[in-house]
């Protein structure tokens, strides 16, 4: 696969907050595609979008499928400040290590070219790994979950809007923003697996 890194910038996949919220300055933002994940609610939040006694989800790239999301470049000599930013903003969530950054190969939609840019995939061995819930049960917990960043429902509903308006259209995030509007109430043991 060709990939190409015109004058040693640094790419950056966005698939969750990082599109509608990056918090470091860019040279450019496109669309871009990756393929060997997905973008899912794979993971709680027990700091930014929950907290340990009522834990929040947040969004993972989990292995399989294919993910459209935002490849924004950075130049060069900002590369270390904005990974060093990104590490500290992802990783942690409370004492566990939630994310681990990648180096991958990613579309851009418009040329067809291959970028190589970081992104942050979930750790599927921490604790806060919650793997594929029901729309329902994801629905549920997104509704009250509240933390250090604001309100789970806010984070759910910039992502899609913000999706939509790079014309991304992600039928699963939008089925549980409908349901976010009408939870039905957890039954069974979702929280157990935290």
């Amino acid at each position: 696969m060709l990939t190409i890194d015109p004058d040693g910038d640094l790419y950056v996949f966005g698939y969750g907050s990082l599109i509608w919220r990056p918090g470091f300055a860019h040279a450019g933002a496109e669309l871009g595609v990756l393929r060997g994940y997905h973008r899912s609610f794979c993971l709680w939040s027990t700091r930014y979008r929950g907290t340990v006694a009522k834990p929040g989800l947040v969004l993972g790239l989990d292995r399989g499928g294919a993910c459209r999301g935002m490849v924004f470049r950075v130049e060069a000599p900002r590369a270390a400040e904005v990974l060093a930013y990104l590490d500290d903003r992802e990783l942690p969530d409370g004492a566990e290590i939630v994310y681990r950054r990648r180096m991958v190969d990613v579309r851009l939609a418009a040329s067809g070219q291959f970028v190589r840019a970081a992104t942050y995939v979930a750790n599927r061995a921490c604790r806060n790994y919650c793997g594929r819930l029901a729309s329902s049960e994801a629905a549920a917990v997104i509704a009250s979950g509240h933390g250090a960043m604001g309100s789970n429902r806010d984070y759910l509903l910039n992502t899609v809007e913000h999706l939509r308006a790079v014309g991304v259209r992600d039928r699963g995030l939008e089925r549980i923003a409908t349901l976010v509007a009408h939870p039905a109430p957890l039954e069974g043991p979702v929280l157990d697996r935290l």
